[in-house]
């Protein structure tokens, strides 16, 4: 199936969150969080990553995982990656009692569209330290896409991870996991890329977003997504294609915020002060602006 009538296929079926200009929602892709292995993209940034999301929590943000949470193409046991990053687990569970937490699958996660795995996996989670089963996201869903909408104007943005209609990722999704953890991965250690990875692929990347922003024009919406690993924000009266990039960036990691009606995509790093102390904190790449701006240029003329 095309990359656009999978997408529309998304659209149709997809839950609607709405929201309005007192909500705070922050849109995260791409973690790949691993299990603290030397292929473990996600480590380097474990610091920064979990700043954040203390911080979204604290300021009472709606955490939105917008695919690939979980490296689970090159690991297979899903125990290991909960018990490396315990803390970032805890911290989720927090925004998920409050009723603050929703997951999307991408291709390299997408096992957790089975209700059986996401039961198994996701609900509960043995600590070691505490020698005994937590709950973790008990009676959680894990969606291919969700609709925010905006009250204000009935304005909708689809959420997405945009694996959505590549062969290797969506429709043969279990060939590429196969050939990621027999093949690519150990080539990656002679610094050999997977060709087949949409994020260290140019022309993939190209491909991708090509066809994610050609759906926003033709359906007039907007449409946030990650999987290319590659931070975009457009301007208003620009194609309304969205992406909240990646957490395993070398440096720093990116996310879209929205609050008080606008949306803005910002990073974490680290920073020194005057006196060379150093620090984690945020800064703003694009934006805000407002989501009405954009709702407004969709409409017909």
């Amino acid at each position: 199936m095309k990359t656009s009538k999978r997408i529309s296929q998304v659209f149709k079926t997809a839950e609607e969150i709405p929201f309005n200009d007192s909500s705070k929602i922050v849109l995260i892709s791409d973690c790949h969080r691993g299990n603290g292995g030397l292929s473990d993209a996600f480590s380097k940034n474990e610091n920064l990553y979990f700043v954040a999301i203390n911080n979204y929590y604290n300021e009472n943000f709606t955490y939105i995982e917008i695919g690939d949470g979980d490296e689970l193409w090159k690991n297979g046991n899903y125990s290991d990656i909960k018990e490396e990053y315990n803390s970032i687990f805890k911290c989720l569970s927090k925004f998920y009692n409050e009723g603050r937490l929703h997951l999307i699958f991408g291709n390299h996660d997408i096992v957790k569209r089975s209700i059986q795995f996401v039961k198994n996996n996701l609900y509960e989670y043995y600590d070691e330290h505490e020698n005994k089963t937590i709950d973790l996201f008990k009676g959680i869903k894990v969606h291919e896409g969700l609709v925010l909408r905006y009250t204000p104007s009935n304005g909708k943005i689809l959420l997405i991870h945009g694996h959505q209609g590549q062969y290797i990722n969506d429709k043969r999704w279990q060939l590429g996991r196969f050939l990621c953890k027999t093949l690519w991965e150990p080539l990656s250690a002679l610094g050999i890329n997977d060709p087949t990875n949409t994020a260290k692929n140019y022309d993939q990347k190209e491909a991708v977003e090509k066809k994610l922003t050609n759906w926003a024009r033709k359906k007039k919406l907007m449409l946030i997504a990650g999987h290319t690993h590659r931070a975009k924000f457009p301007e208003v009266g620009e194609i309304p294609y969205f992406n909240a990039g990646s957490t395993v960036h070398p440096r720093f990691i990116t996310a879209i915020e929205i609050m008080e009606g606008s949306i803005m995509l910002v990073k974490w790093n680290v920073k020194a002060k005057g006196d060379g102390t150093l620090f984690i904190g945020k800064e703003i790449l694009a934006g805000p602006r407002s989501l009405v701006d954009y709702f407004n240029t969709l409409k017909p003329k």
